[in-house]
């Protein structure tokens, strides 16, 4: 009887653990073609991109020519937001989005 009371115990810490392990899984990948430290504000773009199948499936550009204008990037970043997340546990990740951000240089503010 004490064995199948501690091997309940063992298994709902381990339930535990996966379940604080897949909570934590948020991710991002960071780059700054210009170094320097990740900008802080908002993003001047920020859009969530459709990826399959654990990610492995998908492909997506962004124009930053678009999205900055005459200004040069300073920072792209794809993120697995805890929506992003969600949305991928509720489909089992075969549905699996991620967000893209892209931050453009500040304009000086003259007065």
């Amino acid at each position: 009887m004490q064995t199948l009371i501690n091997n309940k115990n063992l298994r709902s810490k381990c339930y535990l653990l996966i379940f604080t392990l897949l909570l934590t899984a948020c991710s991002s990948v960071t780059m700054r073609p210009y170094g320097g430290i990740k900008e802080k504000r908002a993003p001047d773009y920020s859009d969530s991109k459709d990826y399959y199948f654990w990610g492995l499936m998908g492909e997506h550009e962004i124009n930053t020519s678009e999205v900055c204008g005459d200004r040069r990037v300073e920072q792209m970043q794809a993120v697995l937001t805890s929506s992003d997340w969600l949305r991928g546990v509720v489909t089992f990740f075969i549905y699996a989005p991620r967000t893209a951000k892209v931050w453009c240089e500040e304009l000086p503010i003259y007065d």
